[in-house]
């Protein structure tokens, strides 16, 4: 099994250190399961231009690669004007429309402010459903009092991302035994 965390904003810290606790508790519980983290921050990443994904090189390739030979995502994305940053649509763009489909997608989002909770709900929600994907249905928001000095300071948001990494692990191992029975039962 291989999950893609994305740490979907190339600026700020929250997201990054959410994601950094998930691939953690990850590694921690789950260390069958191949796990890559890929923070946007690290990466340098051309705009969508229209290109199918493997015509793009460099860490664009990379990126976009990955998150297609994944079976399932946890993604990372801080709210930036009540929506999701510029870095998160653009890897959206880069993939296909069916790009999640057959793959477990977790979110785990950052804000300053519980106002935005809906955002998850009213845009990114959407978006994943729209690509195919298998969404995780319950999330972790993260708010900025649960944070101090790039640490998580809330046990109840730990264990909420315990539970979306058993979820999605959980789901995606389902999900494969229910392809393989469809699967078997044509008989090819």
């Amino acid at each position: 099994m291989k999950i893609t965390l994305l740490a979907g904003s190339n600026v700020g810290s929250k997201t990054k250190t959410a994601m950094e606790y998930t691939h953690k508790i990850m590694n921690e519980k789950y260390p069958d399961v191949e796990v890559t983290l890929l923070d946007l921050a690290s990466f340098d990443m051309v705009f969508s231009d229209g290109r199918n994904y493997w015509e793009y090189d460099g860490d664009t390739k990379y990126v976009t690669e990955t998150i297609m030979e994944s079976d399932a995502i946890i993604i990372g994305t801080p709210t930036f004007q009540a929506s999701i940053p510029a870095t998160l649509k653009n890897i959206f763009d880069l993939l296909p429309v069916n790009a999640f489909r057959d793959k477990i997608v977790g979110t785990i989002v950052t804000a300053g402010t519980p106002k935005h909770y809906m955002m998850i709900d009213q845009q990114l929600k959407p978006i994943l459903a729209y690509m195919k994907a298998q969404i995780v249905q319950t999330y972790v928001f993260i708010e900025e009092q649960d944070f101090l000095r790039k640490e998580i300071v809330n046990d109840d948001v730990i264990f909420r991302i315990e539970r979306l990494v058993e979820d999605t692990v959980t789901l995606t191992e389902t999900f494969t035994k229910i392809r393989e029975q469809k699967e078997a039962a044509y008989g090819f």
